[in-house]
């Protein structure tokens, strides 16, 4: 067992549970798609930050280290990926039976936002650089952390799309939902800014 494996489950559970891109895009799509409909938004997130971690731990960091600047050009494509989707989710309409064909953020689109999603790499980065040392116990080690990863993941995301799930009981007309889904575009928005803070 990892020596600080508290102090790392506290930092991912912080990590997770608190408001960021996932969790905003995960509530918003509970609130407006429903569960099922959630469910290839809530695996891709369970699978592609664990991923991250793993490419981290496996040499990104050394790159990182190397070439800042690649991290730089993430974190943009991450801000723009994020104000695009701040913008699509601020004039989406709520479903109903005629626009039943609607799906929020696909399995494969959320699995690689995880490499731009700034709250992510910027885990990733910490978690390796403060609990990963190369050495015998590295393999051992690192299968705990992504284990981990997986667990926090899935619960942060899941109780996130069950929250906003949760709050469509209350919306009781299209101007409450239009207002709620303003309102999430915004956390979306000043949770980037807090990137650059």
């Amino acid at each position: 067992m990892h020596p600080e494996i508290l102090s790392i489950t506290l930092f991912g559970i912080v990590a997770a549970f608190t408001p960021g891109p996932n969790n905003f895009i995960a509530f918003y799509s509970g609130f407006n798609f429903g569960i099922k409909r959630t469910i290839p938004l809530i695996i891709g997130v369970t699978l592609g930050f664990p991923f991250l971690l793993l490419c981290v731990a496996l040499g990104l960091i050394n790159i990182f280290k190397l070439y800042p600047l690649i991290q730089e050009i993430l974190k943009y494509l991450g801000t723009l990926f994020l104000i695009y989707l701040a913008y699509k989710i601020s004039f989406s309409k709520s479903t109903n039976v005629e626009n039943k064909d609607k799906n929020p953020v696909k399995f494969i689109n959320t699995f690689v936002f995880q490499f731009l999603n700034p709250k992510g790499v910027i885990a990733s980065v910490i978690v390796v650089s403060t609990y990963l040392n190369p050495g015998e116990n590295f393999v051992n080690f690192t299968t705990q952390i992504i284990i981990l990863a997986l667990i926090v993941s899935v619960t942060s995301i899941t109780l996130w799309t069950f929250m906003g799930k949760f709050i469509r009981k209350f919306a009781t007309n299209q101007k409450y939902i239009n207002y709620f889904n303003y309102a999430m575009s915004l956390l979306l928005l000043i949770s980037i800014i807090t990137f650059y803070l």
